[in-house]
C-alpha cells in the first residue's frame, strides 16, 4: 500500500514517529511537505513543493502520483485536514471532501453543523470584538469559553469567569491567534471558513477523549479515554485514564450523539477523534476531528480495547474498511499525563534511564527540543511531551505516571519573548 502523508507547512519532527508507525503496519509511505527541511525522510520517497499554496502542493503530488499511483493521502496534523482533502479531491483518491474537512477544521462551521442536525452543543456565537463577547457571555451566563475558530491544542481556549476577565482574555486570543503555529501551518489558497473568536456556554461535567470510525452509515467508537485534569481556566489535556469508568446507560449515550454530530458534519468514511462532555449528565459534543488524537492515544486505544486509530487511518485513505469493532475494553489500566514546564527557551531535557527503560512506560516522547521556545497561558501552550504508564490498577499507573514525571529533569536558558502577529 503506497500512501502519501502531507503538511502545508511541516511540524518540526512531530509526526515522523506515527509514519514510521506506518511503515511498521506495512505501508509504504511517501512524505510531501509544502514548505519543509531537507533529510526530513528517506530522499526517494520525500518531496518539497517549494510553497505552502494550495495549488503548489497539488501539481507536485499530481507529477509524483503520475509515476507513483498512491492508493491515498492521510495526515495527523489538524492544520493538514483541509490540504488532503483538496489533494485527494484533486487525484481522485478517498477522502472527507472538502466541504466535510472545512466543517470539521472551523470551530465555528462544525458548531453550525452539529446544532442542525441535532447533536447537543453548548451555545456559541461568534464574536466579531469585544462589544459583542461581553453580550454573548451575559446572554449565556458566566463561566464561558472563549476559543479561536481555528485553533488546536487548547492554543487560546480559555475559561472566563467575569467580565473583568472576558475584558483580559479577548484581545490576548486575538492577538495569539494570527500569530499560533497552527493556523500559520495550513495551506494558503484554501477556503478555511470564519476566522475569528468564538464565546460558547460552560459545559460542567466530565470529559471524554474518543477515537472513533465513521464507515457508511455506522459509527465506532473504538477507543474512550477518561480526562482526569482537575479543571482551570486554561485547558492543558494533561491527565488520563483508561479504561473508562462510562457506564452502559452513559457509553449507549455517548455512542448516540457522536453518530449524529459526525453525520451532521459529513463525515461517512473517516477516522475521528472526539472530544465531549457531560453537562447536566448529559453527552454534549466538544469537537469531532477527522484524524486520530495526538500525544499517546493510538497507544491508550491499542492497549486498552486492541483498536488501533493508525491501521485504521491507512485503511480509510486507501478507500477500504478497517478492522473495528464496537467498544470493547481489554481491562488493562492504563494512566498519561503531558509533561509541562514553565514558559521559556529549552536548554536541555534529561530523561533517567530507569523513566525511558521502564516496562511500566508505554509510550514516552519528548516533543520540545533545545532551543524550542515554550510558551504557556496566556501566550499559548506548548508542552515538552508525554508519558504515558500502566499497572495493576488505575492508581498504581496514574502514580507511577507522575512519579516518573518528576524525574526528568528540564533546563530553561531564558525566558520566553511575547508572542507577536
Amino acid at each position: 500500500m503506497k500512501l502519501l502523508a502531507l503538511e502545508a507547512v511541516q511540524n518540526a519532527r512531530y509526526y515522523q514517529s506515527r509514519y514510521r508507525q506506518i511503515e511498521e503496519f506495512g505501508g509504504t509511505l511517501f512524505v510531501l511537505n509544502g514548505l519543509g527541511e531537507p533529510d526530513y525522510w528517506p530522499a526517494d520517497r520525500y518531496r518539497i513543493a517549494g510553497s505552502r499554496h494550495i495549488d503548489d502542493i497539488i501539481a507536485t503530488a499530481r507529477a509524483w502520483h503520475a509515476t507513483e499511483q498512491f492508493h491515498g493521502v492521510l495526515t495527523f496534523s489538524e492544520s493538514g485536514v483541509l490540504t488532503v482533502a483538496a489533494v485527494a479531491e484533486a487525484l481522485g483518491l478517498p477522502g472527507v471532501g472538502l466541504d466535510a474537512a472545512r466543517i470539521s477544521r472551523n470551530k465555528l462551521l462544525m458548531r453550525e453543523a452539529q446544532e442542525r442536525g441535532g447533536a447537543p452543543v453548548p451555545r456559541f456565537r461568534l464574536a466579531p470584538d469585544l462589544t459583542a463577547a461581553l453580550a454573548a457571555a451575559d446572554e449565556f451566563g458566566y463561566p464561558v469559553i472563549l476559543k479561536p475558530t481555528l485553533g488546536a491544542a487548547s492554543n487560546f481556549v480559555f475559561k472566563i469567569d467575569d467580565p473583568t476577565e472576558l475584558r483580559t482574555r479577548f484581545p490576548q486570543a486575538l492577538d495569539g491567534m494570527a500569530g499560533m503555529s497552527w493556523f500559520r501551518m495550513e495551506a494558503e489558497g484554501v477556503d478555511l471558513g470564519p476566522y475569528g473568536l468564538l464565546v460558547e456556554s460552560f459545559l460542567d461535567g466530565r470529559e471524554l477523549q474518543i477515537e472513533a470510525l465513521a464507515w457508511d452509515d455506522e459509527v465506532y467508537l473504538g477507543s474512550i479515554v477518561d480526562r482526569i485534569t482537575i479543571e482551570g481556566n486554561t485547558f492543558d489535556d494533561d491527565a488520563h485514564r483508561a479504561p473508562t469508568t462510562l457506564d452502559a446507560d452513559q457509553l449507549a449515550a455517548v455512542h448516540e450523539v457522536v453518530t449524529t454530530a459526525a453525520h451532521a458534519q459529513g463525515l461517512r468514511r473517516s477516522v475521528m477523534h472526539a472530544e465531549v462532555r457531560f453537562h447536566q449528565g448529559k453527552p454534549h459534543l466538544l469537537e469531532i476531528a477527522v484524524r486520530p488524537g495526538g500525544g499517546g492515544l493510538d497507544y491508550f486505544a491499542r492497549l486498552s480495547t486492541g483498536y488501533c486509530p493508525i491501521r485504521a487511518t491507512m485503511a480509510v485513505a486507501a478507500g477500504t474498511k478497517p478492522d473495528v469493532q464496537h467498544y470493547h475494553p481489554t481491562g488493562v489500566h492504563l494512566a498519561g499525563t503531558c509533561l509541562i514546564g514553565g514558559p521559556g527557551q529549552i536548554e536541555r531535557i534529561t530523561v533517567p534511564a530507569a523513566v525511558a527503560e521502564s516496562d511500566r512506560v508505554f509510550f514516552l516522547k519528548i516533543t520540545a527540543q533545545p532551543g524550542d521556545v515554550i510558551r504557556r497561558p496566556p501566550d499559548g501552550n506548548n508542552i515538552l511531551g508525554f508519558l504515558c504508564t500502566s499497572g495493576a490498577t488505575f492508581d498504581e499507573a496514574i502514580r507511577t505516571a507522575y512519579e516518573f514525571a518528576a524525574q526528568i529533569d528540564v533546563q530553561l536558558a531564558a525566558p520566553a519573548p511575547r508572542l507577536t502577529a
